[in-house]
């Protein structure tokens, strides 16, 4: 994902709540519906979590230190994670619980025109901010699903956005039929009904959040098309016979650790070995432009059974397995050794760019 685009989904979600919560208050004001007053709740979360995606990606461009040497990369999925603590404790407890009141204590909807009115113009903004989120989304998805982006996203501002949007377009239709239902039977518990399950929406999108952050925040590694890439660039090269294990992880949505120990032939020179290793990294580079840390151990050429990586879901989704075939005269393949991981020792002439 382009940090433009990011940042531009970001700016319009702001900019929609900001104006919306104004407009929710007011409503609230005249009308007194816990509805408008869940929703009012919402929209200042929103506005917030915003301000904490902002804030993650700009802490995370911070050079790397001696105290956190890959750099701050990651920062960015801790907040993300924060906004998924925020959208659950402040928006969906503070609904479900101001649903129960007005559930237990109905009170009459006054001055439902502004009701009426606020919503109509916050769905409007809402779905800008919504339609924003989408085309800057449709530039990075590719041909994935929305569920597939959102559970692979490695940059979580786009699908924080996206859920957050969507959210709040559904929270603002159940608090208008709330409101509607407690007019046409003036009875207030239609209202409590619809803020209750605005809370339940809340609460799920905010699950949703927290699971997917949280395996990014414990590290995530490269989706099967990319590692397959990465061993065919890594085998493409003359002196690499084979890969014989690999991992990979991100540091940050931008910035992928790649770790492997690659078998060379027996009469290589140690310039030859050399050599091949910066060609290696050099075409990794080019299809894999994230991969900013690289760090290739050699070790000799041992017998190897063909395979290729699992796609990452299935139970031999190991990077251990390695693509097939190089070239007609050299037979490759992937061997792992649980006692060899992969080494420490860094093979490019330069520092690790900081994520």
């Amino acid at each position: 994902m382009s940090a433009e685009g990011g940042t531009k989904a970001i700016v319009a979600a702001l900019a929609a709540n900001l104006g919306i919560a104004v407009s929710k208050f007011v409503a609230f004001a005249f009308t007194g519906s816990s509805s408008m007053l869940a929703e009012s709740i919402h929209s200042v979360a929103d506005s917030g979590n915003q301000g904490l995606l902002l804030l993650g990606r700009k802490r995370s461009v911070r050079d790397r230190t001696q105290q956190h040497q890959f750099g701050y990369g990651r920062e960015r999925y801790f907040y993300a994670f924060v906004v998924a603590v925020v959208l659950f404790t402040v928006g969906a407890a503070f609904s479900l619980y101001e649903g129960y009141h007005k559930i237990s204590h109905p009170e009459e909807v006054k001055s439902a025109g502004w009701a009426f009115g606020v919503l109509t113009v916050a769905i409007i903004m809402e779905i800008f901010s919504f339609r924003t989120a989408i085309q800057e989304s449709n530039k990075v998805r590719g041909d994935q699903s929305w569920w597939a982006f959102i559970r692979r996203a490695k940059a979580p501002e786009l699908p924080v956005v996206l859920l957050e949007d969507l959210a709040a377009l559904i929270g603002l239709v159940l608090a208008l039929f709330g409101v509607s239902m407690a007019v046409a039977t003036g009875d207030g518990v239609w209202d409590g009904i619809g803020t209750v399950a605005i809370g339940v929406l809340l609460a799920g999108v905010a699950t949703i959040l927290a699971i997917e952050t949280k395996s990014l925040l414990i590290g995530e590694g490269a989706d099967p098309d990319t590692e397959r890439r990465i061993v065919e660039a890594l085998e493409s090269v003359d002196q690499v016979d084979h890969l014989m294990h690999m991992r990979t992880e991100y540091m940050g949505p931008e910035a992928l650790l790649i770790a492997a120990k690659i078998a060379v032939n027996h009469d290589d020179t140690a310039a030859d070995v050399a050599r091949g290793i910066d060609a290696a990294e050099a075409k990794i580079r080019a299809t894999c432009p994230e991969a900013k840390l690289i760090y290739l151990e050699p070790a000799l050429s041992e017998p190897s059974t063909k395979s290729v990586p699992a796609p990452a879901d299935s139970p031999e989704s190991s990077p251990e397995a390695t693509s097939a075939k190089k070239t007609s005269a050299k037979e490759t393949g992937a061997e792992e050794t649980g006692a060899d991981e992969p080494g420490a020792e860094a093979t490019t002439p330069e520092s690790p760019a900081s994520s």
